[in-house]
């Protein structure tokens, strides 16, 4: 399943070269979502493994992005010991000024238009 979130990118890790067929890079966005009078912040980690590594530089830091990404579980056993841990493993991202100036809706929108209007169902019997 493909969620999708938007925020400015805070710090880019370079790329790890984890084995000789993996390689990732981490980053971190900031999300600020208001609550009323209070403002709250949220610091996210995303990954990018293999080919997807090249999708972000240094440019895009500070920037405000659109990422496309899937949520990932794995479970992870040592010495009898096991773990789980949580990973999300961005596979699209997008700067906002540039979906912006392609003419792109953002992904959240309070706008009304493309409501449908209400159907009087009743209206078309024919009795």
């Amino acid at each position: 399943m493909a969620f999708e979130i938007t925020g400015k990118i805070i710090d880019i890790s370079p790329v790890n070269q984890v084995s000789d067929k993996f390689r990732k890079r981490e980053f971190v966005i900031e999300k600020k979502e208001a609550g009323g009078a209070a403002v709250f912040i949220d610091y996210i980690k995303f990954q990018l493994v293999q080919d997807k590594c090249d999708l972000i530089n240094e440019s895009f830091l500070n920037e405000e992005v659109r990422i496309w990404f899937n949520l990932r579980g794995n479970r992870w056993e040592k010495e009898g010991r096991v773990n789980y841990f949580t990973n999300l493993d961005a596979w699209k991202i997008e700067r906002v000024s540039e979906a912006q100036n392609t003419g792109q809706k953002p992904a959240v929108s309070n706008i009304l238009e493309d409501v449908p209007p209400e159907i009087d169902e009743l209206s078309d019997l024919p009795f």
